[in-house]
């Protein structure tokens, strides 16, 4: 299967529900499945920009003994099975290639246990990361994984998800500590466990957490928390240049400084800020700041950022120290993806990210820039710079052949970019469809041909979300430089 990363319209081979199965999956959740052609086009969109790839059949599970019997029965009658989480995606991932069951898991929704005293808790796959965070309140700890969208903790799982947060605690890769996933034959595997470290055999969460549902079907996730820090003040400073802005940041990153949060938008992405969210920020590369620690540390943070902004001729320092006003600032920057979506009425929006060393940040962010103002593509950028990751966001006309050939160029050549400078394809959005054609050229065939044969082993039918990660490497599409 040839996929392309901004294909505006999908041809695919599609299987028709068994009756059997049909009523099979009735009786296992009653009342809780739907064949409305809304609710399936729903099933098969995520926020990319593709369009809709319906399942056959949505299905909204209560426990992974469901879930269980669920997929069981699809292996057996060779029926797709694609876990949804909440939509947010923006590679393609729940896109029903073959049709097929969409489990539902936003009635999976219960937090099982919180251990403030050993900062970590359990939870079902359908939480969300915002009503995880409203909970641990009274409990005095957070779940600082933040990808902006209110995605469900065990989508954040399946694709590894990072987020504004990522600079100081990591991302899923560090925060999941165990889970519970329902394999392709039905067998339900618990990985991990509380202990903050373990060398028993081989690290099956790692493998399950970035697997995008192609392994196994992730339902209840164990978290590592963190304490509330004592002060938080959050501050925005304007640069006079990009690279200003992107030095800065490559020398706060060098220097040490424990910042929690250190988030790039363009001018671009700053108009369209202002806009929506009715903030008056200076249209200029802009940095949002954010220290967490100790009153006497996150002055400290303050005052040493501070001098190197100045260095590189950043000015007009604001400061949010209140809740609210924190809240204010990171709303609006959370906002970024639908401002900018208002800027050109009418428009696709096709967003990609890369990651790269910081110290590469300035040459990848500068040559992605240049190509777009070549292109006539407006194309604001968002990153996650403390991290050497950044999004921009190209807005086409998606009936414009020539827009979207253009779009398509740019996305390659972001890519071949980033490859260059040691970086790869996708910090945080993941592969799912649209990234597939990029791994041989940052992996090699070997790693390729180790995916394939784990896909294999463990979903030897492939009903797990297929034509995605683990696919034959032959099928991926070619991507070379322009």
């Amino acid at each position: 299967m040839k996929l392309d990363v901004l294909s505006f319209s999908t041809s695919t081979l599609r299987s028709s529900l068994p009756g059997p199965l049909l009523s099979f999956i009735e009786k296992v959740a009653p009342g809780r499945t739907s064949t409305q052609l809304s609710v399936l086009e729903q099933h098969g969109r995520d926020e990319s920009g593709r369009p809709a790839v319906a399942p056959d059949l949505v299905v909204y599970p209560h426990s992974t003994e469901e879930i269980s019997q669920i997929v069981a029965a699809c292996n057996e009658a060779g029926t797709a099975v694609v876990p949804y989480g909440i939509g947010t995606s923006l590679e393609g991932h729940v896109a029903a290639l073959r049709g097929g069951v969409s489990l539902d898991m936003v009635q999976m929704n219960h937090i099982l246990e919180v251990n403030h005293e050993d900062m970590d808790c359990r939870v079902q796959a359908g939480v969300t990361h915002r009503q995880l965070n409203q909970a641990l309140r009274s409990h005095g700890a957070f779940f600082p994984v933040d990808p902006g969208a209110d995605a469900t903790i065990g989508g954040m799982a399946s694709t590894r998800a990072s987020g504004t947060n990522a600079v100081r605690y990591g991302t899923m890769r560090d925060a999941v500590m165990g889970l519970t996933v329902v394999l392709a034959d039905g067998r339900v595997m618990r990985t991990g466990g509380r202990s903050r470290k373990s060398s028993a055999g081989f690290d099956l969460t790692r493998l399950m957490v970035g697997s995008e549902g192609t392994l196994g079907v992730v339902t209840e996730v164990a978290l590592r928390l963190h304490g509330v820090p004592e002060a938080i003040t959050t501050a925005v400073c304007e640069f006079k240049a990009m690279k200003g802005a992107v030095d800065a940041v490559t020398e706060i990153i060098q220097c040490a400084i424990p910042i929690a949060r250190m988030e790039l938008l363009d001018e671009v992405a700053i108009n369209a800020v202002n806009a929506y969210s009715k903030t008056t920020l200076t249209a200029a590369p802009t940095v949002f700041f954010e220290f967490h620690g100790t009153d006497l540390g996150v002055e400290e943070q303050a005052k040493l950022v501070g001098e190197i902004v100045e260095e590189h001729s950043g000015t007009g320092f604001q400061w949010a120290a209140t809740e609210a006003e924190r809240a204010r600032l990171w709303s609006a920057r959370h906002s970024a993806y639908w401002a900018c979506v208002q800027l050109r009425p009418g428009a696709k929006i096709v967003t990609t990210d890369v990651c790269v060393p910081v110290s590469k940040l300035a040459d990848c962010i500068l040559g992605s820039q240049r190509e777009a103002r070549d292109a006539g593509i407006l194309a604001p950028l968002v990153g996650h710079v403390g991290d050497g990751n950044f999004h921009m966001m190209l807005l086409i006309d998606p009936n414009s052949s020539d827009e979207v050939m253009k779009a398509q160029a740019m996305v390659d050549n972001m890519v071949h970019r980033a490859h260059s400078l040691g970086g790869t394809c996708t910090g945080e959005h993941g592969i799912g469809q649209g990234k597939l054609k990029y791994l041989e050229a940052e992996h090699g065939r070997v790693p390729l041909d180790v995916m394939h044969a784990l896909k294999a082993a463990l979903d030897p039918n492939n009903i797990l979300n297929p034509g995605k990660l683990g696919s034959d490497p032959d099928s991926f599409a070619p991507s070379a430089p322009q």
